[in-house]
């Protein structure tokens, strides 16, 4: 490509608007225990610790536990930084679905149950919505720059968790 043509193409794909659609990403896992053994387990938020690759550990708020409107609070810890988020259950609908909001409103999370098809285990899925309103927030207050990065860092995480996340589960409820 000439100077003058790379110029224009560097400023077309510069001047191009941030895609801000909502991101998703989803995964399943076979479990070898019941949808009622393997809600129990990813229903209690306590022991997200055990399987999480960034949040350490999570506590309900006093009084709370795995029902509609609870609320959670959860510390996430990378080399870069340590926070903490303060969550809602959105579904609690045992041995069929567990989900919750962080923010509330900005990022979902759920675990979907099914039985196998032979009965005998769980297909678990584990899936993330990052929405496009809270994208917009922290292009708003961070500066496109600055939230592009933090966009594509929490979508990476989601893409590289859920499998490691998911297999460690499997192995917490199979080891009983």
């Amino acid at each position: 490509m000439g100077t003058r043509r790379a110029g224009w193409f560097r400023r077309l794909c510069h001047d191009r608007p941030m895609d801000l659609s909502t991101r998703t990403h989803s995964e399943s896992i076979v479990v070898d225990a019941s949808p009622e053994q393997v809600y129990a387990v990813v229903s209690d938020v306590t022991r997200t610790g055990e399987w999480s690759p960034i949040c350490e550990a999570c506590w309900w708020d006093e009084g709370a536990g795995p029902v509609e409107g609870a609320f959670f609070t959860g510390r996430n810890v990378t080399p870069e930084r340590t926070w903490e988020t303060r969550s809602q259950v959105t579904a609690a609908q045992p041995g069929r679905r567990f989900a919750w909001s962080v923010g509330p409103g900005r990022v979902e999370w759920a675990y979907e149950l099914a039985p196998t098809d032979d009965g005998v285990g769980t297909t678990l899925t584990e899936t993330w919505e990052f929405h496009a309103a809270t994208q917009a927030m922290l292009v708003e207050r961070d500066g496109e720059e600055v939230a592009a990065g933090l966009i594509e860092q929490r979508t990476r995480w989601a893409h590289e968790g859920i499998p490691v996340t998911l297999a460690a589960i499997k192995s917490v409820v199979e080891a009983g």
